[in-house]
């Protein structure tokens, strides 16, 4: 693909609206848009621009099933289901020792985690 068509499909996915397509683009390109970040519409450098922070500072992106796991806690949470919260933690044990997990967290689950000792303070 050249990279011409590259800018007008991330530019494309982003008017559409469709921000996980052009995120995957913008990832798989990141050093190339970098150098000619000016092609690209101010939605799709902004996308650009919150990867290139992520990636310097260290932060990795949650995949999905990640994701799928922190909103089954929120849920149990919400609904106090202390239970189903201890028998996800005892299995993604690793997911909540990421320092930007409680950002992903509502507030239910936070005071709950913060509680059992899984989050700190």
């Amino acid at each position: 693909m050249e990279f011409e068509e590259l800018v007008q499909k991330i530019n494309k996915h982003v008017e559409e609206l469709d921000y996980f397509s052009a995120r995957k683009y913008i990832e798989q390109n990141i050093n190339e848009l970098q150098k000619k970040k000016h092609l690209l519409n101010s939605n799709a450098r902004e996308i650009l621009l919150f990867l290139v922070e992520q990636l310097n500072s260290g932060n990795v992106s949650l995949k999905r099933q990640e994701i799928s796991t922190i909103n089954a806690i929120n849920e149990y949470a919400y609904k106090f289901d202390l239970r189903g919260i201890k028998m996800i933690i005892k299995n993604q044990a690793a997911l909540f020792m990421r320092e930007d997990i409680s950002v992903y967290l509502n507030k239910d689950a936070k005071e709950i985690l913060t509680g059992m000792g899984v989050l700190k303070k």
